[in-house]
């Protein structure tokens, strides 16, 4: 099977030839992979592994100019150096000062659709129809977070609903069109589209389900339901504990789930096969709290074997890191998983 194959097969609730396998790592991982296997390319390092990965497009920028260090949305960053590598951290907050949604109307410009270009998107998947395609999607209130301050932001779904229903409206829009854009750009060839949100922590949600279901699911059952209508899956990424709001994401149409986050509270990976794996698609569940940074290389050939009896059973699972690979984890940790997974997810 290719891996487009692969991946439609458990969406298809078919068993496909083997499990499908994923790669998610931050750059210094990559870099220390393709150095070990000699390898010139990421496309290179990808069959090295034996990794179906999907292949993400998107719209070229063409908008106002921006500030060096500052996205679309007028939030700077700063990079910040933890030793082994970098990451990117927010370092302001355009809306943070704003009590009401009068003086954003004022003070602030929203990013415009018009501010990107999907015409060479086409050119962007020319040779990789094997794999998947993924495009388009939303996570608006990680945005929201950084656009008010991650304090301000929760704080404002009990203090300012009003501020939160307008910017969440505003990014909502941004998103539902960026994606309207990439299915007409190329018809019929997206198959994943990222509807996302980090609720859950590691015991509980982070947010109460009652405003979830106010200020978050309209939204997101809008950007569903335009998925489905194009042929397209929704890819579902939420991590920790999120038992309390699962069975309603489920009813409101994601079609996989990531990242299985099994070491959270109540995320029993053979609860949530017995309970979804029926509806829905398994993706992630290879530990990086314990199993990948800090287990030995059997513990992490262990843990492949279980995920495969359990959320490989019957298909529907595609094995991958719960998160980014980081530079912590052991490179023979990491080629002991897709090594055990290749060797022994065939079906």
């Amino acid at each position: 099977m290719t891996s487009r194959e692969r991946w439609l097969a458990g969406f298809q609730h078919r068993l496909p030839d083997r499990v499908p396998l994923d790669y998610w790592a931050t750059p210094e991982v990559t870099i220390k992979l393709m150095a070990h296997f000699g390898v010139g390319d990421y496309p290179a390092l990808m069959q090295k592994l034996h990794v179906d990965n999907p292949v993400s497009v998107g719209p070229l920028y063409v908008g106002p100019t921006l500030k060096e260090g500052t996205d679309v949305f007028g939030v700077s960053y700063r990079e910040i150096n933890f030793g082994t590598g970098v990451y990117a951290e927010t370092a302001s907050h355009p809306l943070e000062d704003f009590n009401s949604v009068e003086e954003i109307e004022r003070n602030y410009t929203w990013p415009n659709p018009d501010w990107w270009d999907y015409s060479e998107i086409a050119k962007q998947i020319e040779g990789l129809e094997d794999h998947p395609i993924r495009g388009g999607g939303s996570e608006p209130f990680l945005t929201y977070k950084d656009l008010r301050g991650q304090e301000q932001a929760m704080r404002d779904l009990v203090e300012n609903p009003e501020i939160v229903h307008y910017c969440l409206g505003k990014l909502f829009e941004l998103a539902y069109q960026n994606t309207l854009r990439i299915f007409e750009a190329i018809p019929g060839k997206v198959m994943l589209t990222y509807v996302a949100e980090d609720l859950g922590g590691q015991t509980n949600l982070l947010m109460s389900p009652r405003h979830i279901r106010e200020y978050l699911f309209p939204g997101m059952q809008r950007i569903i339901d335009l998925t489905h209508s194009a042929g397209a899956y929704v890819f579902h990424h939420d991590d920790g504990n999120i038992t309390r709001i699962l069975p309603e994401l489920v009813d409101l149409g994601i079609d996989l789930l990531n990242p299985i986050q099994w070491r959270a509270d109540g995320m029993d990976r053979q609860m949530l096969k017995q309970q979804y794996g029926s509806r829905i698609v398994m993706h992630g569940a290879m530990d990086n709290q314990y199993t990948l940074p800090f287990g030995s290389v059997e513990e992490v050939r262990a843990e492949v074997r279980e995920n495969i009896r359990i959320l490989g059973a019957g298909g529907g699972y595609i094995l991958a890191p719960c998160h980014n690979l980081q530079p912590v984890t052991p490179l023979g940790n990491i080629l002991a998983m897709y090594e055990t997974a290749y060797e022994e997810g065939w079906y």
